[in-house]
């Protein structure tokens, strides 16, 4: 065979060889596409990266294995993976959702998912007799957010299992604000968990993404066909960013608990807040619940202001060492103002203030809300 020309050396040259390199730190494979044997086979059945990735699959198999699940399917958004899980539904069925459910789901609910003809009712997930008296014979999905974003009220989530499991329904639980350094709903009889990826297992406000996690052989099938066909998966890059926040996660979140308990036992006693959402504090209505099915009650919090919407809003401004953004989870102390993000029609109070808890000294946090309240 000829010595091949300069255009087809340049592409030719730069094939990877090296096999047997073992970097400690995971490379990032920047590939779209895999090279496939001479008996027909693949490598590690990587054939096209919308269906599989090694830095996918390494976040996918990190997460299964910390929320003690047997399946994990990353995606390219929280959003994405909860679009995911109502896909799987059929139409007609009907799902009953927290009242005071991020606001974004019940908009997808809303603008998307009701052409599917998926209808919803919002309950009181905190009250058990409610959610039972919700149950219609179409219901086909208990939705849970414990701690619930913004008011961070806790559920059940053993009871709600089996209310759901009586009913032949699935029981989901957004694990997202707790992660399972906290919180194992798996084990506590959910179905399936669900995490946008974005906030605590990333860590540090720079990747978007989401990820579901269970045990359902059938169920994990019926996922894993909407993610590959679907194609809403991280791109190489968010994975490797995703994988490398996992391994400080437990150093993070366990810092970030440490300071938001602390803050919000202050502001609980200070004369300018009317309440403290914090389920680590025993004056939160389901303290002893919270305690009883997490080993920890995370970094989020929410207050409400002894003002009007006008003055909550310019307090938020005034911190100087919580960053006025929405989002949560990295390392960086976050404020904002809910309902003004959320819009005219959210049922978030227009005093609330939801704060996400950074790494930053306690004194310097605590001393930032003394000079804004004053």
């Amino acid at each position: 065979m000829q010595k091949p020309k300069f255009e087809t050396l340049a592409i030719k040259s730069i094939e990877n060889k090296m096999m047997d390199v073992e970097p400690v730190s995971t490379p990032i494979y920047l590939a779209s596409t895999y090279k496939r044997n001479t008996d027909g086979s693949y490598n590690n059945d990587f054939i096209y990266s919308r269906n599989g990735n090694p830095n996918r699959t390494i976040v996918e198999q990190s997460i299964a294995q910390l929320e003690q699940g047997q399946f994990a399917f990353a995606f390219s958004s929280g959003m994405a993976a909860i679009s995911t899980i109502l896909q799987s539904l059929k139409s007609g069925d009907h799902i009953i959702l927290p009242n005071d459910i991020y606001y974004a789901i019940k908009k997808l609910m809303e603008d998307v998912f009701q052409r599917w003809n998926l209808s919803y009712s919002l309950v009181n997930m905190s009250n058990l007799l409610e959610v039972e008296k919700a149950i219609k014979p179409s219901t086909a999905l208990i939705w849970i957010e414990s701690p619930s974003n913004p008011q961070l009220k806790i559920s059940n989530i053993k009871s709600i299992a089996k209310i759901a499991h009586k009913s032949n329904a699935l029981c989901v639980v957004d694990n997202t604000w707790l992660t399972p350094v906290f919180q194992n709903p798996l084990k506590l009889g959910a179905d399936m968990v669900v995490h946008s990826t974005t906030k605590y297992f990333g860590g540090h406000s720079d990747v978007l993404g989401g990820c579901i996690v269970l045990n359902n052989n059938d169920l994990a099938d019926k996922i894993s066909s909407i993610q590959s066909l679907s194609g809403a998966v991280p791109a190489p890059f968010d994975c490797w960013l995703i994988a490398r926040g996992i391994q400080t996660l437990f150093l993070r979140i366990s810092k970030q608990t440490e300071n938001a308990h602390k803050l919000a036992t202050f502001l609980e006693s200070h004369p300018k807040i009317d309440k403290v959402f914090y389920p680590g504090l025993k004056s939160h209505p389901q303290h002893l619940l919270a305690k009883s099915q997490q080993t920890g009650f995370g970094a989020m919090l929410s207050v409400l202001i002894k003002s009007t919407e006008k003055n909550a809003f310019q307090i938020s401004t005034q911190l100087k060492y919580f960053t006025t953004a929405t989002s949560l989870g990295g390392v960086e102390s976050l404020v904002e103002h809910r309902k003004s993000v959320e819009g005219e029609n959210s049922p978030t109070p227009s005093n609330l203030l939801r704060v996400s808890v950074g790494i930053e000294h306690i004194d310097d946090l605590i001393a930032d809300w003394q000079q804004a309240l004053s």
